[in-house]
């Protein structure tokens, strides 16, 4: 199997589509997915599950 280069990951916030509050940290590569990251996620302030969205 081919290994990853060291340098294409990075971490990136996801912040809450309704109460725009970053709950989560999660790394991605962005040599392979270079749009935005989109995730449907639990948000605790929300108390719902709702999009999180790649901060800017």
């Amino acid at each position: 199997m081919g290994k990853a280069k060291a340098g294409n990951r990075s971490y990136v916030d996801l912040v809450c589509t309704e109460c725009k509050r970053a709950n989560y940290t999660v790394s991605k590569n962005k040599k392979n997915t270079p749009e935005k990251l989109e995730v449907n996620k639990f948000c605790e302030f929300c108390n719902k599950h709702t999009i999180h969205r790649e901060k800017k």
